[in-house]
């Protein structure tokens, strides 16, 4: 009896033995955590915009740069980050540690960047004309052929493009709300503020130009986003002093109070609304970026 007690109580040293020796090996190869926080890689919003190649860039001279904690656009480029913020096609709620952006080596080359032409011979005839180059990510907005208005856009992402085609405004939809979409915390319709609607499907799905976030890549279920940080800072309490408006300074443009009636803020109807040209093809991602600088830092509807 006394014999079963003595290995019951030697199994039990064992056992306790080889349960320290493991948790040492276990504590000693778990890496301890660091101060620079990296992206998940369960995180599919984790991005690289240096892989996405437009062909307007091939003649500025630009370098990637990884976003490190504490690095905002502001803080980064001072007056000039919305040169930058334009030129990555990302709004500042999309720039967080682990994004990796374009920065040109000089900013000088970017303060009237466009990549479209500044006159376009399909215009030249009509009041407003509103050209969309999903190569490009980027819209614009013509009188008489000039190009009056520029901005970044967001278009269909693969499995759910925009269409492509020549449209035309119908409606007008100040305070829009998506019937099919809500936000990401789930607590509401996503918004589509100063909403131009250019096409109904087959399948009875409105496509529309309006405000949305613009992360850099084609994101949408087809519609055509615009940047509107009045509208963010709204649904989403950043960035606390909103500067970009491009999505209301299309609207006012396109279907303002000046071309139209007195805008009631709801669905109406339009006559002889813009015409909206849609063209191109998804931007090709690339494996490693073309660039010349140094290396990075670090190794319904549709909405």
């Amino acid at each position: 009896m006394r014999r079963n007690r003595l290995n019951i109580v030697y199994k039990t040293g064992l056992i306790l033995l080889f349960t320290a020796i493991l948790v040492g090996v276990t504590v000693l190869r778990t890496p301890s955590v660091t101060g620079i926080p990296g992206p998940s890689q369960e995180d599919k919003d984790k991005e690289d915009l240096s892989r996405i190649e437009y062909p307007s860039l091939a003649s500025i001279k630009w370098h990637p740069h990884f976003i490190q904690p504490g690095e905002t656009l502001e803080s980064l480029f001072g007056l000039d980050w919305t040169l930058v913020a334009r030129f990555n096609r990302i709004d500042r709620r999309h720039v967080y540690p682990g994004v990796t952006i374009k920065v040109p080596d000089d900013m000088g080359d970017i303060r009237d960047y466009t990549p479209l032409p500044r006159f376009y011979p399909a215009a030249a005839h009509q009041e407003k004309y509103i050209l969309v180059d999903i190569t490009e990510q980027w819209l614009g907005g013509y009188e008489f052929g000039k190009l009056v208005f520029s901005a970044p856009a967001a278009t269909g992402k693969a499995t759910t493009e925009t269409p492509l085609g020549i449209f035309h405004i119908s409606t007008r939809d100040r305070h829009h709300t998506s019937s099919l979409y809500k936000t990401a915390n789930d607590e509401e319709q996503y918004p589509m503020d100063n909403a131009l609607r250019f096409h109904i499907g087959e399948d009875n799905v409105s496509y529309w130009l309006h405000a949305r976030d613009l992360p850099g890549r084609p994101a949408s279920h087809g519609c055509i986003g615009l940047f509107d940080e009045e509208m963010q800072k709204r649904v989403f309490d950043t960035p606390q002093t909103p500067v970009l408006r491009d999505s209301q300074k299309l609207y006012t443009w396109a279907a303002g109070e000046e071309e139209y009636e007195d805008d009631s803020g709801g669905a109406e109807e339009l006559e002889d609304g813009a015409t909206v040209e849609v063209r191109g093809a998804l931007p090709r991602t690339v494996e490693a970026p073309h660039h010349t600088g140094p290396a990075p830092r670090q190794n319904g509807e549709r909405s």
